[in-house]
């Protein structure tokens, strides 16, 4: 009798199935070179040992040299054997054998020689580390760069390589915060907070970070400040404000917030008389807050004819128009409107050209979402300073780059003395 199997004959042997995708793909170009890596790398080192011992291996030193011995320029020393070194680079990871000397010293004495091509404890190359940092900014978390780079580095790297590489951007981390900001013509302020989750006690908790963007004279924005000061209060802001002006930041002629009353109450404290434009996207949100949903694209829909009107006039009868009638149909969404008061019309101060940058905080909303776009594979940043370091770097590699902002050739004029007629 037959024996009839249901089972379904392995469409691959145990062979091919223990090959990974990409590992069979051989390139005898990158072969060869990484074959040669190894051989340019101690002949360079040895080329420069050289230079220092003023003659090559195995040869004696030249007689000029042996009668002015004593002498302070001459170059005397002696070699003693070599140091295996292990150096990863984006050739991948090769054993080095690094010659090693001692030089005479003037006092007598002798020294270690050190190469200046390949420091001391070296592990990996800068454009390994650059490499590295770059995927990790790119949106690739610790350990899923290790896979994202085998191919690369043939799978040398692990996520503690990965973090260590990145604690070396620290120092730029600092250097960064206390630049000298008095040379950068800062004409225009933008300030706003973002929420990101990082570990803090081992638990996932959500903070706030509160970010400076400056428009310089020419229109061309730039990052100042990204901190976090544990939250949107007025002390917070103002710890932010003092440090940019005691590093030399010039004071601004506008700026543009979001409507925060511990920013706004910071900003009243240290200048009262900039001109403040309240952020009209965040208006809105609060205006729809306020109305039942059935009132929503009503409200909106009023609400974009005032905003995106394209002139002071049209705006003030829009206004007017806005006022009156949400009096009557939802009262508590024109107190929301009125709650704003002339700080949400203060671009028409400007010149036309300048309101779609000046009346909302996009500016930095646009540099919110790339950042959290970039973090969303991480979910949970591992603490507070990282995560601000973090957002720096995007801008600072050029991951995120920024335009100038719309109306930059008008940047110089004067503001209105008076917004719009606010009686209604």
């Amino acid at each position: 009798m037959s024996n009839n199997s249901t089972n379904a004959p392995p469409l691959q042997s145990e062979a091919e199935a223990s090959v990974d995708l990409l590992d069979d793909w051989f390139d005898p170009i990158e072969a060869g070179l990484r074959d040669r890596v190894r051989e340019f790398i101690q002949a360079m080192i040895e080329g420069e040992l050289e230079v220092a011992l003023s003659r090559p291996r195995y040869a004696r030193r030249p007689k000029e040299d042996a009668e002015n011995a004593g002498g302070a320029s001459s170059s005397t020393g002696h070699r003693h054997g070599h140091r295996l070194r292990s150096l990863l680079g984006t050739f991948g990871r090769v054993e080095i054998a690094v010659p090693r000397a001692r030089l005479d010293t003037a006092e007598g004495r002798t020294t270690e020689w050190k190469s200046q091509a390949l420091r001391a404890y070296q592990r990996r190359t800068k454009q390994a580390d650059s490499l590295i940092a770059g995927a990790y900014l790119g949106g690739t978390n610790t350990r899923r760069v290790r896979r994202t780079l085998s191919a690369v580095f043939g799978g040398a790297i692990s996520k503690d390589t990965v973090s260590r590489v990145w604690r070396r951007v620290k120092g730029d981390w600092d250097a960064w915060n206390a630049r000298s900001l008095a040379e950068v013509p800062i004409i225009r302020l933008i300030l706003d907070g973002t929420v990101v989750r990082v570990r803090l006690d081992r638990k996932a908790t959500s903070i706030v970070l509160l970010v400076v963007l400056g428009v310089c004279d020419d229109g061309q924005k730039v990052l100042l400040a990204v901190k976090n000061m544990g939250g949107e209060t007025s002390e917070a802001w103002r710890a932010v404000l003092d440090d940019l002006l005691k590093r030399g930041l010039r004071k601004p002629e506008f700026v543009i917030v979001d409507g925060g009353t511990g920013l706004e109450q910071a900003l009243a404290a240290l200048w009262d008389d900039v001109p403040t434009q309240r952020c009209t996207v965040h208006k809105h949100r609060n205006l729809i807050a306020h109305a039942p949903q059935r009132l929503h694209e009503e409200v909106s829909a009023d609400y974009n004819d005032m905003i995106y009107a394209t002139s002071a006039a049209e705006i003030e009868a829009h206004r007017r128009t806005f006022i009156r009638k949400w009096r009557l149909k939802c009262k508590a969404v024109a107190d929301s409107l009125a709650e704003a008061g002339d700080q949400l019309f203060t671009f028409t101060r400007l010149p036309v050209s300048q309101w779609k940058s000046a009346r909302t905080t996009n500016a930095i909303e646009r540099l919110h979402e790339e950042f959290k776009r970039r973090i969303k594979t991480q979910t949970v940043l591992p603490s507070a300073e990282t995560a601000a370091m973090l957002f720096w770097a995007l801008l600072a590699a050029g991951q995120i780059t920024m335009r100038k902002v719309d109306g930059s050739q008008t940047l110089t004029h004067k503001l209105a003395d008076k917004p719009i007629d606010l009686a209604a």
